[in-house]
């Protein structure tokens, strides 16, 4: 991997953990230790950020993280929309019922384990449960192009939830209840289906998030 794609996923790796801040201003000499890459290769990485909508270059104060607000909301949750229902239809279409049991069978466990009591653990693998299912649907077809942008809209996503409508305690049976909907409507072979519980839970997590 070169050192600015190692560069990016410091700098993203630091924004989601909040490091960085939403908004924030940052010189490159920040991001050199923050991110441990070279100065070389975090100026190489400055016009992907910028590209991505990660970062902008505000004239004579330097460079700004990207902000959240009801814009970004807007603009991050319809593109998740565009591109998920896609996916979900193609994923009906080829996933295999041996892998539909293997989500069905994490998914209940997640839940049955955020039901008895959460912990920080249980709250952790709930959540990676929740990004992978959805990583993995787009995975499946197999296309770089909407690969490439989804992953960048998804940063977007999870930056906004990171705001105040990450995974909280209490919403993570109903992110289970919601993603086992979807699961169900997979094992039916329906399409339609599957794309309505999907629209349904995506419309959820918007609604979170408007609520910032």
């Amino acid at each position: 991997m070169k050192q600015r794609e190692l560069a990016y996923d410091a700098f993203t790796e630091n924004l989601l953990s909040r490091q960085i801040s939403p908004g924030q201003f940052i010189s490159q000499r920040e991001l050199v230790a923050l991110t441990g890459m070279s100065l070389g290769a975090v100026r190489e990485m400055i016009p992907r950020l910028e590209a991505d909508g990660l970062i902008r270059t505000v004239a004579q104060r330097g460079l700004q993280v990207l902000h959240v607000d009801m814009e970004l909301i807007r603009n991050a949750f319809q593109l998740r929309i565009i591109l998920e229902r896609e996916a979900v239809r193609h994923f009906v279409a080829v996933v295999s019922d041996e892998e539909i049991a293997t989500l069905r069978a994490d998914h209940e466990a997640a839940r049955a384990a955020a039901a008895s009591g959460i912990t920080p653990d249980i709250l952790a693998n709930a959540q990676r449960i929740d990004w992978d299912f959805h990583d993995r649907m787009i995975d499946m077809l197999d296309n770089d192009l909407i690969r490439t942008i989804y992953r960048t809209n998804a940063i977007k996503v999870r930056l906004i939830r990171n705001e105040d409508t990450r995974m909280l305690p209490e919403l993570a049976v109903s992110v289970m209840d919601e993603h086992l909907a979807i699961i169900t409507a997979i094992e039916s072979r329906s399409p339609e289906a599957a794309e309505n519980a999907l629209l349904a839970h995506i419309t959820s997590a918007r609604q979170r998030a408007v609520r910032i």
